[in-house]
């Protein structure tokens, strides 16, 4: 294989990094900006964690047919034409009906049904370019670059929350005109990925190993995989204390999964409405870039903290790290204040503990995982985390709606209470020296 992976590893990163944010970040705030209901925003995006939770179904197929390369290459063409799709029909609300706040969700019914299918193009991306990484490089060379991969999929964060973000307050603030900044924005990315996806046509390489398995003794093979397939169903529940670990997975994020729903609303919603009036722009500089900085930051720093104390020692610093700087959601629902600095320190000290203490997440879900069908398993505690976020996120509008802003976050603190229940059950199960090195 004569293409080096520093030529595709990044971009392979970035490129599945932009659709993810696109579909779950991006969509709430342009949602909230053109005037639809939080309850109704929430719960129709909330709906497109979907095809991340059920991924695990299908992504035996991803294996039979075709090759890793052509579903990533494919995928990506896929939603680089969706993304021109969303681009050429987005709906233009007039600036009355989105002042009103009325905008009803059944006006973006087209818009809905391209995300859900960027949304399923963009899970099976994930299961075939994470395939494709264990395929195309050595073991010695999977673990040389599997800091380069997270570190641009972090970047992507960082341009679709941030820069995409911060490009449309720019539109928005010069035309004063929201469908319009949304339209465009999507257009760059469309532009980009599309440049992307004609770049991994010469750049990803075609590693021999990398071959569907529906060929040769095709039946034989397809039984073997899909019987794999049904044991590593079988054997996840029948793991020993299956039931708390699925409890763990969906209550450890509580807080957060109904918070993040309801932060960018909150940053653009009018004082009136119980919100801090930010511009667009402001969003994308103070949560699309700060915020995910320190996002990284937190993450990295738990990961330190997690490699020298393991699991077991990490779990109640953490699930703190989790729960406690939600408070500064409350602060801020409380005295509205003004400075965009003062804003951007609340943003940080949330995003910093929500990345410090989402480190225990993903280790207590790797602990569980341990066993003859750790891939398989995995995945499965990945789908119930994407669930976790899902459900609470359907009903955040509404409760939101409901409560106001500051009950809203009031609510979330009393939901650190299930964060704190579910870490002292786990605690007591987990293996004192897991993950320590």
């Amino acid at each position: 294989m004569n293409k080096k992976p520093y030529f595709w590893i990044p971009t392979l990163y970035f490129a599945e990094g932009i659709p993810y944010f696109i579909v779950n970040n991006i969509s709430v705030l342009m949602f909230a900006k053109m005037g639809v209901p939080n309850g109704q925003m929430a719960l129709f995006t909330s709906l497109l964690y979907l095809p991340w939770t059920i991924k695990p179904l299908w992504s035996p197929f991803v294996d039979l047919f075709k090759t890793k390369r052509w579903w990533v290459i494919t995928m990506q063409l896929l939603m680089t034409a969706m993304f021109i799709l969303l681009t050429l029909t987005l709906p233009h609300p007039t600036a009355e009906e989105i002042a009103g706040g009325e905008v009803p969700m059944s006006l973006f019914t087209f818009t809905l049904l391209l995300f859900i299918i960027t949304a399923f193009a963009s899970a099976t991306h994930d299961i075939a370019a994470d395939g494709f990484y264990m395929l195309g490089l050595t073991q010695k060379d999977q673990a040389l670059y599997v800091g380069i991969r997270s570190t641009f999929y972090r970047l992507s964060s960082i341009f679709g929350q941030g820069v995409l973000v911060a490009i449309a307050g720019i539109i928005e603030t010069n035309y004063n005109d929201i469908p319009l900044s949304w339209q465009v924005t999507i257009g760059i990315a469309a532009i980009l990925f599309l440049l992307v996806a004609l770049y991994h046509i010469f750049a990803i390489p075609r590693p021999t190993e990398d071959a569907p398995r529906l060929s040769g003794e095709a039946a034989g093979k397809a039984k073997a995989i899909l019987y794999e397939f049904g044991q590593s169903f079988a054997t996840f529940f029948k793991k020993k204390g299956v039931w708390l670990a699925i409890a763990f997975m969906l209550l450890y994020r509580l807080p957060e999964a109904f918070l993040l729903k309801m932060c960018t609303p909150f940053l653009v919603a009018t004082t009136d409405n119980g919100g801090l009036s930010l511009s667009t722009e402001a969003v994308g500089i103070a949560y699309g870039t700060i915020g995910v900085l320190f996002l990284t930051i937190g993450g990295i720093i738990g990961g330190i903290a997690a490699s020298r104390w393991g699991l077991r020692k990490s779990l109640w610093p953490m699930a703190a790290c989790m729960t406690l700087p939600c408070l500064s959601f409350v602060y801020m629902a409380i005295f509205l204040p003004t400075s965009l600095v003062t804003i951007s320190i609340c943003i940080a000290i949330e995003q910093f503990g929500y990345g410090f203490g989402f480190t225990a997440y993903m280790l207590y879900m790797m602990y569980f995982a341990e066993g003859e069908f750790k891939t398989s398993h995995y995945a499965i505690c990945t789908a119930f985390m994407a669930l976790s976020m899902m459900i609470p996120g359907m009903f955040a509008g509404y409760l939101q709606e409901w409560l106001g802003y500051t009950g809203f976050f009031i609510m979330v603190m009393v939901c650190c209470l299930a964060t704190v229940f579910i870490t002292f059950l786990a605690y007591h199960k987990v293996d004192k020296d897991y993950g320590k090195k």
